[in-house]
């Protein structure tokens, strides 16, 4: 499957290593700002009762 990937890349190895870094850390942020803010608002641990 990565191989996949890497081939749809397109130029040589160093602009896909670069693009992959690129595409990667897009996703981090992504799922950090957006994703996780609203699935911990789900989350049970926010409901606290001693």
């Amino acid at each position: 499957m990565y191989k996949a990937l890497w081939n749809l890349l397109p130029g040589p190895t160093p602009v896909k290593l670069l693009l992959a870094l690129a595409i990667a850390v897009g996703v981090f942020f992504l799922l950090m700002e957006v994703v996780f803010p609203q699935v911990s608002l789900l989350m049970p641990y926010n409901d606290v009762a001693v």
